[in-house]
């Protein structure tokens, strides 16, 4: 099952890629979990990438192709992968399209989860996440058990860095520049479902399972 996840910051492609990774068995690959690893690190990757995600432009494409083509290489992406953050731009898309021909594992099914902008603004300013873990939090629709704290390690909870107002604001333009295209390039090849992203998590999940069986 080879399955691409495409929406703005916010749209909850993250929560559903979790949902879908446990459900069929394949890992859930979000290039925004990388590449906030590699800052947190200080790799080479993360201080190239560092100030570009915190200005919220994109990361240039051979960066993220790079990265991909690497992740893709590993044994447990054998039998398939969730895409959650790549491709971006129509010429991620078509580098992917390159790197999976003739691997054999069947059919690539992209999911578009729709949502509005401002819908995505106040989604964001409510958003929490665990630094050491990585769990995500929402205040209004999925709460921590206790405030503040992650339920999983026990970490305290923060808002990330490029989750303020403006830089949302500034990764939402550059969504609708340049990776709504990517709807249009899918849609072009029969491999597009679009989803309502503005459901209740359940309602979109299921929708997601849906599309793809």
């Amino acid at each position: 099952m080879q399955i691409i996840l495409i929406g703005a910051p916010g749209s909850g492609k993250g929560t559903q890629a979790g949902h879908l990774s446990r459900e069929l068995g394949v890992p859930h690959i979000s290039t925004g979990d990388i590449l906030r690893e590699a800052v947190r690190q200080g790799t080479e990757l993360g201080r190239e990438a560092g100030p570009i995600m915190a200005s919220g432009a994109l990361v240039p494409d051979d960066l993220m192709v790079g990265i991909i083509g690497e992740r893709l290489r590993q044994d447990d992406a054998r039998k398939g992968f969730i895409l959650d953050g790549f491709p971006r731009t129509v010429t991620q898309a078509e580098k992917l399209g390159a790197m999976l021909e003739g691997n054999g594992n069947g059919k690539l099914e992209v999911l578009y989860l729709s949502v509005p902008d401002e819908v995505i603004v106040r989604r964001i300013a409510s958003r929490r996440s665990c630094p050491d873990c990585g769990s995500i939090y929402h205040l209004e629709n999925s709460p921590p058990k206790v405030q503040g704290v992650c339920d999983q390690c026990g970490a305290q909870l923060v808002g990330r860095p490029d989750d303020s107002e403006e830089a949302v604001r500034a990764r939402l333009e550059a969504f609708h520049r340049q990776t709504m295209p990517l709807v249009n390039f899918y849609g072009s090849r029969n491999a597009l479902h679009e989803i309502d992203g503005t459901r209740s998590v359940e309602e979109v999940f299921e929708a997601v399972g849906q599309s793809i069986s």
